[in-house]
């Protein structure tokens, strides 16, 4: 029997590919949360994505968004609250259904969105120093594979 270091990955789940994603998720979500709670206003990777995808695919109705981006109804209502306050998107009723608001990017938002885009990509250098630039397309290319398999 082969002994390990207490706490170290037991020898059978080593190089199996679903323990190193997991792992490696873990980490990516840690420095996520570290580069945006070091940017210090509260925002988190949801914002962002919430951002981002009004800035792409315009306004949209705040069922729509949580649809599209798969962040539930409710984490989407609550970041909304939180992303108006801040003034960077707007919310108003949908004329054509008034129990539904329509969600906009402003202009500020826009801004918020650039600043936070620097933020991700240094969150991408630190996950993935370790590799050489062609190996960092190399592994983008075959995550988005293993992606793409679930439709």
């Amino acid at each position: 029997m082969t002994h390990h270091d207490p706490g170290s990955t037991p020898a059978r789940l080593e190089g199996r590919a679903t323990w190193l994603v997991s792992r490696a998720h873990n980490r990516a979500s840690g420095l996520l949360g570290a580069g945006f709670e070091a940017h210090g206003d509260g925002l988190r990777s949801y914002h962002y994505r919430l951002l981002a995808a009004l800035e792409e695919w315009g306004p949209q109705s705040q069922a729509d968004l949580g649809r599209r981006t798969g962040i539930d109804r409710s984490d989407v209502t609550a970041a909304m609250t939180r992303l108006e306050s801040s003034n960077l998107v707007e919310r108003a009723p949908d004329p054509a259904h008034k129990r539904r608001n329509i969600v906009t990017i402003t202009p500020a938002g826009v801004e918020r969105l650039l600043e936070l885009d620097k933020v991700i990509d240094g969150i991408q250098d630190e996950f993935l120093a370790p590799l050489t630039a062609a190996q960092r397309r190399q592994f983008i290319a075959l995550l988005s594979r293993l992606l793409d398999a679930e439709h």
